[in-house]
């Protein structure tokens, strides 16, 4: 199979090769340098070093550039990490996946600056992280192969409006969600293979509508349901759709099909005649089914058919004895049905050319290897036999059952009177205090019920300790009776504590007063759903702890939650450090904001309606052991409820709006105080909201922006921070870029960054 990829993507790439390819330009050598980069240096591309070498010029088996004009048109990479794992949870797989600083977003940004580039193939790698929205940048490709990396969440709609995509190749990766149903907007899409994901659903409609397609491959998914009418694809030549959990009677195929593998489902029903009349089919397999019935005759004798399976079915009757068999047939497997009778000569064993399996039916020949004759009596034969029989004890079965029933029933009744009223009283207190008092559009079903959490969020959270519910007193002895202490700090939700659990992980512990008009049960439920919020980037919330479960007079509820501890410090105080020595660099100030962007951007899409208003600030950035930047405090509005005036000024749908750009406004300060010096991060907003201006300048930017930048960052990259920052802080909300946006410019800027790094190296 790999040698036909490799083959089929040099016969695509050959195909835009034009005599005369001329020297790269300078622009393409760099792209290619830092595609290297991102790569994390496999060797297989260790003959890139001399860059003085034309790219267009270095082939190996695993590795080719295509050329034209001047242009890279054409990228094959095949690596060796073919390392696969059972339960991939998102996180980094050692000696599988590339290091955590590799991101899809930089990957996609980087390859979309090759402007002519119309095949990809880059198998095997270690790439890991969900397909990014911008994948559409790469508007010129053709062929797309991503086989076998480490790609998890769905497929993005985005990746349609590449429009003249003809061939995607995503197998062996963990992609999940439903089979996405816009295929068909391609105008020539010819070949889609998907096999070996965790893809499930149904597989849309719409698939009858991509008429040019020749090679539909999605074996070893969890894709069920019905199987739609495949006839109208007239082009499609092979079909492969094993292993999934289709559960439907056999379709009508296309006369076209040379291949067709439906084998390890639950497909029901009896073989379509139709089957006998494909006369292109070369193999077909139905096997490990619950097929039924007597297969048609016109399979065994299609003119080109080589390989039938039908094994492991409940296939029935008996094959004509005058059975034709094509000249081509050379595999034939019946095993394991309820055939009967005898075996057609074209399958007896004495044809040596032909290999045939029959055994466990009930087939008068070889009876060692048969069932007895009862085993394959059909069970409508055994009914008509027993009917009578049976007819008074069904009877009597079922007026005992309808008595018994009876008494149930009325029992049910007495202790419904007893014990229903006081449920019924508490689940319609917390229907109406969601309804009443939703923060951020939280509906009951969406709190009882957080389906709408984005696939990257559950497959993230399956490698986190699992949330749960801590007492008061486990509290009290993480912090010694809450002692001075262990006090952390004290802000507008109330005090923070560290604390140490009874098995030595270290937590912090925040203290929270939450109002009563949430019931107990109501208050959980918001809890359990910010628990659901698991990302890289933001400060694992571990579990949580309310205070006296309401029995008190007072109006509110104390409510502690646990987080992990993030033990170096915050983001505002590093921007504040003289030290030279702990100065934090330009480069390490991007990824720090490229991190917390990911998350701010995760909170926003991970679930609808989307966490807003998270509390930005430079302060609430929390650096870990490795320096990597995790976001604390967010998505508490759901539980404090700070915008009850937001929500009066213009409703709710108003406040999302005014919460989501708050958010951007907020970003663009903490990239503002990225900017400058620690002798201008003591002033106040209005302040550096008006220095703003002075930046677009050289001069002004030589005395605001801080000295340590100046000498570890290169031009291109600081001004394109500069101008984002400038946008995320405009007063108007209209010119406000979106989150993706921000995210992509800090990429961006990341990836010119690392440029200037390696050039200045070199």
């Amino acid at each position: 199979m790999e040698c036909s990829r490799v083959f089929t993507f040099l016969c695509f790439s050959l195909s835009f090769l034009v005599l005369g390819t001329y020297e790269l330009q300078s622009s393409q050598t760099q792209v290619l340098s830092q595609l290297r980069r991102q790569l994390e240096y496999p060797k297989q591309l260790d003959l890139w070093l001399n860059t003085s070498t034309d790219f267009c010029y270095l082939s190996t088996p695993q590795v080719n550039i295509t050329c034209q004009n001047n242009l890279v048109i054409g990228i094959i990479i095949f690596g060796d990490k073919r390392k696969r794992v059972s339960n991939f949870n998102g996180f980094r797989v050692l000696d599988g996946t590339l290091s955590p600083n590799f991101s899809m977003d930089s990957l996609a940004a980087t390859l979309s600056r090759l402007n002519g580039l119309k095949s990809l193939s880059l198998v095997s790698l270690g790439i890991w992280g969900s397909i990014p929205d911008k994948i559409h940048r790469l508007q010129s490709l053709e062929y797309l192969d991503l086989s076998w990396n480490f790609l998890y969440g769905s497929i993005p709609q985005t990746l349609s409006r590449i429009g003249q995509l003809q061939i995607l190749k995503l197998d062996g990766n963990f992609l999940n969600g439903t089979f996405p149903d816009w295929f068909d907007s391609f105008s020539n899409f010819t070949s889609l293979s998907l096999r070996n994901n965790l893809l499930s659903g149904s597989l849309p409609s719409s698939i009858q509508r991509i008429t040019t397609l020749t090679a539909l491959v999605l074996s070893n998914n969890a894709i069920s349901g019905m199987l739609p009418d495949l006839s109208t694809l007239l082009s499609l030549q092979w079909l492969d759709l094993s292993k999934n959990k289709f559960d439907s009677e056999l379709p009508i195929m296309p006369k076209g099909l040379k291949t067709i593998l439906l084998n390890n489902n639950s497909f029901s029903g009896r073989i379509p005649q139709q089957y006998g009349q494909l006369n292109q089919l070369q193999q077909i397999d139905l096997s490990f089914n619950v097929l039924e019935g007597t297969p048609p005759a016109g399979l065994f004798s299609l003119p080109n058919i080589i390989s039938l399976n039908l094994a492991s079915n409940m296939l029935s009757g008996s094959l004509p004895v005058r059975l034709n068999c094509g000249a081509k047939l050379g595999s034939v497997d019946i095993s394991n049905n309820k055939l009967r009778g005898l075996l057609p000569s074209c399958l007896s064993s004495v044809i040596k050319t032909r290999g045939i399996k029959y055994g466990g039916n009930c087939l008068s020949i070889d009876l060692s290897h048969q069932h007895p004759e009862t085993y394959c009596v059909e069970p409508h034969d055994e009914k008509k036999k027993s009917e009578g029989k049976n007819l008074g004890v069904l009877i009597g079965i079922i007026s005992g059952v309808i008595v018994i029933m009876g008494l149930l029933a009325y029992g049910f009744l007495v202790l419904c009177r007893q014990y229903c009223p006081r449920r019924t009283s508490e689940q319609h207190l917390l229907h109406n205090s969601v309804q009443d008092n939703s923060v951020t559009g939280f509906t009951s079903e969406l709190l009882t019920n957080a389906r709408f959490i984005s696939d990257a969020a559950k497959l993230r959270s399956q490698g986190t300790p699992a949330h749960r519910l801590f007492s008061l007193n486990e509290l009290k002895a993480a912090t010694n009776n809450f002692d001075k202490s262990t006090l952390m700090g004290e802000g507008s939700t109330g005090k923070m504590y560290k604390g140490r659990l009874e098995n030595g992980t270290q937590v912090a512990i925040r203290c929270l007063t939450v109002s009563k008009r949430f019931t107990i049960r109501n208050l959980k439920l918001r809890l359990d759903l910010l628990a659901k919020l698991q990302h890289p980037h933001l400060v694992c919330l571990l579990g949580h702890c309310i205070q006296n479960e309401g029995k008190d007079e007072s109006g509110v509820n104390n409510v502690y939650l646990l987080y992990e501890y993030v033990p170096n410090g915050n983001y505002q105080a590093r921007l504040l450090e003289t030290n030279p020595e702990k100065v934090l660099k330009w480069s390490d100030r991007l990824a720090i904001l490229i991190g917390v962007a990911k998350a701010v951007h995760f909170l926003h899409t991970g679930i609808i309606p989307g966490f807003f208003n998270n509390r930005l600030k430079a302060n609430n950035i929390l650096l870990n052991e490795h320096w990597m930047g995790k976001l604390s405090d967010y998505g508490l509005s759901i539980v404090v409820q700070e915008i009850d005036e937001h929500k009066a000024e213009g409703g709710l749908k108003a406040w999302h709006i005014k919460s989501f750009e708050d958010d951007v406004y907020s970003f663009g300060l903490i990239l503002l105080r990225s900017l400058i010096g620690p002798s201008f991060s003591a002033r106040n907003e209005a302040f550096l909201v008006n220095e703003m201006v002075s930046l677009g300048t050289p001069d002004g930017q030589r005395r605001i922006v801080d000295p340590s930048i100046h000498t570890s960052c290169s031009q291109e990259s600081l001004s394109i921070i500069i101008s984002i920052a400038n946008k995320c802080i405009s007063q108007e909300f209209s010119t406000r870029p979106s989150f993706e946006d921000v995210l992509w410019n800090l990429q961006y800027a990341a990836q010119v960054q690392s440029t200037a790094d390696g050039e200045q190296r070199s």
